[in-house]
């Protein structure tokens, strides 16, 4: 007798009544814009000339921090140049990544090209943030100090560097809002300031392992 995986969750016959044409329908645009703007890594899809001709909200909030690396649009150009030739697979063999570090922020940043080649000659980009907060235990830390969800959201983005203002816009939020949560934080954690309060969640026994 076979055993029956109580975890495993149950397709609702439901999803078989849609259509891949209605899927893809103008009343399903929401339901795409949604699942692109809550994705965690930002997207660029860039022309020809490397103009910005698309950007999720990850990757809006990034350019309303940093410029675009300048690595960037000359590596733009040359791939377009490889495909003009039909020689992007000859000279771009493999995957092709940038990474940089900016000033103010203490993340590595990942620069992702893809290219549909088959397709209009579009770059796709990807920015993936190399985020701090991903090496913390943060729902621990939350279990520990008794913080709300909120709060952790708080920490999260201010480990990866982000100002109030840039906290407040992330998660659309007021400014004033994000001051009173973490006044909150201070209090509940036995620390003073925005410092203290980074040096304590950096320490050690915080800090998971990665193999």
């Amino acid at each position: 007798m076979k055993e029956i995986n109580s975890n495993k969750i149950p397709i609702s016959n439901k999803i078989h009544d849609i259509t891949l044409s209605q899927y893809h329908s103008g009343n399903n645009d929401g339901i795409i814009n949604f699942i692109f703007d809550t994705l965690p890594t930002g997207i660029l899809i860039l022309n020809r000339k490397i103009d910005i001709v698309y950007s999720n909200k990850q990757a809006s909030l990034f350019l309303s921090r940093f410029e675009i690396p300048e690595e960037i649009p000359s590596v733009g150009m040359r791939i377009f140049n490889a495909l003009d030739r039909d020689k992007f697979q000859e000279l771009f063999p493999g995957e092709i990544i940038i990474i940089k570090k900016f000033e103010g922020s203490p993340s590595n940043w990942l620069f992702r090209f893809a290219i549909p080649v088959k397709s209009q000659p579009i770059i796709v980009l990807y920015i993936i943030e190399d985020k701090i907060s991903n090496k913390l235990n943060v729902n621990e830390i939350r279990q520990q100090y008794r913080l709300t969800r909120r709060e952790a959201d708080i920490i999260r983005r201010l480990l990866d560097g982000l100002k109030n203002v840039e906290i407040s816009k992330e998660l659309e939020i007021m400014e004033q809002t994000v001051k009173d949560h973490l006044s909150n934080i201070y209090q509940k954690m036995g620390v003073e300031n925005r410092f203290d309060l980074i040096r304590s969640l950096v320490s050690p026994s915080h800090i998971q392992e990665h193999i």
